[in-house]
């Protein structure tokens, strides 16, 4: 898998659709797999922190989700020329669970709002077999036993980061029968209509954080780290 580095992130510049075949290849060959989405908010809270950098190179797949991956890749002469969302990557995968017979298993949020993407995505992907559901407010070990128990083929978590990173990564040796771990954020408010994503027009034009910030204006403080970000990308580009 072809990567290049952004502020020490591995981040894979594969096209969306040759990335999701590798990942369904390994799939079909057993092999466990972790996609993280590297956004420019995970950067610049993380990038001295040597120990997560760490755990997000040892992965395989590491998606551009932000226009300001695509930004950086561009002040670095890398070849990332479009984002992959994590909430778009997730329907893929959803529409694969639906070819392949997986199980899938949801984690994080409120009950409620979990229990309501569940139906929204059941309602999107007839057929997909989602066999069960947790809010992100239970113990972990109660989380790990009843994935365990439902035994997922794909398992979807969207607690925050750095948790659902954490989780993921410090419990995927229990869950042998997950081959994909997906975190997605906040993507189970988007998904319950508990927050409404952005019109069609407004991705296009790359806005959609915009959208975003009114819908929740304590997002401030989160989107002024894309200005850090760029100044970070830029900074280190000149000490090259």
């Amino acid at each position: 898998m072809e990567k290049e580095k952004i502020l020490g992130f591995d981040v894979c510049n594969t096209d969306e659709q040759e990335l999701l075949k590798n990942l369904m290849e390994d799939y079909k060959n057993n092999v466990q797999n972790v996609v993280l989405s590297v956004n420019p908010e995970i950067v610049i809270n993380n990038y001295k922190d040597k120990k997560m950098v760490s755990k997000f190179n040892m992965q395989k797949y590491q998606i551009p989700d932000g226009i300001g991956i695509v930004y950086a890749s561009k002040i670095n002469k890398g070849k990332i020329r479009k984002r992959i969302t994590g909430i778009d990557f997730m329907y893929k995968l959803c529409e694969e669970a639906v070819k392949n017979n997986s199980r899938v298993y949801l984690y994080g949020t409120q009950q409620q709002i979990i229990d309501k993407a569940k139906v929204e995505i059941e309602n999107k992907y007839p057929g997909i077999q989602i066999v069960g559901t947790c809010n992100g407010f239970t113990d972990e070990d109660v989380v790990v036993e009843r994935i365990k128990e439902t035994k997922p083929d794909i398992l979807i978590v969207g607690t925050g980061s750095p948790k659902q990173e954490n989780f993921i990564i410090n419990n995927k040796e229990k869950l042998p029968t997950v081959k994909i771990f997906m975190p997605v954020g906040g993507s189970f408010d988007v998904i319950s209509n508990t927050l409404k994503r952005a019109p069609d027009w407004i991705i296009k034009i790359k806005l959609e954080w915009l959208f975003r910030l009114f819908q929740e204006p304590k997002r401030f403080f989160r989107q002024t780290k894309l200005i850090k970000f760029m100044y970070c990308v830029i900074e280190n580009k000149f000490k090259k």
